[in-house]
């Protein structure tokens, strides 16, 4: 291996370290945010919410863990939105959640519309299901339609009104599937069933715990948490204060 290999291979686990210490700081610091929007009876935590007690340079850099999280990968089938966008938000979100539901049929096609559009805004899904059998399922479902580029799709189908009365079982999700137009269905069952489908979950909720999210849905604007299907003005807050940050740390970077 070259000298540059061995020092780039260095830097990347560097920052892979730098990010996991900011995430561990993170997880005391505002993993204690109170995120109990619909958090099931047997899982709703006690703990009250805030960071009173944290220094300043506590929550800069529990802020800065929080947002190092957003992966801003091309490929991600579970985004919508440029990756380079100056503001990611990122969703934590179970298809059994009624809040969740509310959001996606409420809140989030107005987002889609005045930002990812506009190249402000980029929206970055994680499966967190904690209702139980049927949202793991319906979670591995809905990563198996994004492997056919049918995520939105059958992200809006199963949050329709009433959907998700109807249950996620292994007929009603084929059923989704054909809503939403997922062009191979026998790939999809496979996709839906497979190791790869299994580890993306593990992936999310396993991030999500670390941060200190328990109830869906949860939000990560830019690192800041928003807990519960807040109101559309909130999430506008949230992305403008985001988008002026972004934009005061870029310009000293562009003017050297």
């Amino acid at each position: 291996m070259s000298s540059s290999s061995s020092s780039s291979s260095a830097a990347s686990v560097r920052k892979r370290l730098l990010v996991s210490a900011g995430v561990a700081v993170a997880a005391v610091t505002l993993g204690i945010v109170s995120w109990q929007a619909t958090a099931p009876a047997d899982k709703a935590s006690g703990r009250s919410g805030g960071t009173s007690g944290a220094t300043p340079g506590a929550r800069a850099d529990a802020a800065a863990g929080l947002k190092a999280l957003a992966r801003r990968e091309s490929g991600d089938k579970l985004a919508a939105g440029r990756p380079d966008a100056p503001v990611v938000l990122i969703e934590y979100s179970d298809f059994k959640c009624g809040y969740c539901g509310k959001f996606a049929r409420d809140t989030e096609p107005e987002l889609v519309k005045k930002y990812v559009e506009d190249g402000t805004l980029r929206i970055e899904w994680r499966n967190f299901p904690i209702f139980g059998a049927d949202s793991e399922a319906a979670a591995r479902a809905a990563w198996a339609a994004g492997q056919q580029d049918r995520f939105a799709a059958f992200h809006a189908a199963a949050y329709a009104d009433g959907s998700k009365e109807k249950g996620f079982g292994r007929a009603r999700l084929l059923e989704l599937a054909r809503e939403a137009g997922v062009p191979d269905p026998e790939r999809f069952e496979k996709d839906m069933d497979g190791e790869a489908a299994a580890a993306a979950l593990r992936k999310d909720q396993e991030e999500g715990y670390r941060i200190g999210v328990t109830s869906t849905p949860s939000f990560l604007v830019n690192g800041q948490p928003i807990a519960g299907a807040q109101p559309l003005d909130a999430f506008a807050a949230a992305i403008a204060k985001a988008k002026a940050q972004a934009k005061a740390q870029a310009e000293p970077q562009a003017a050297r």
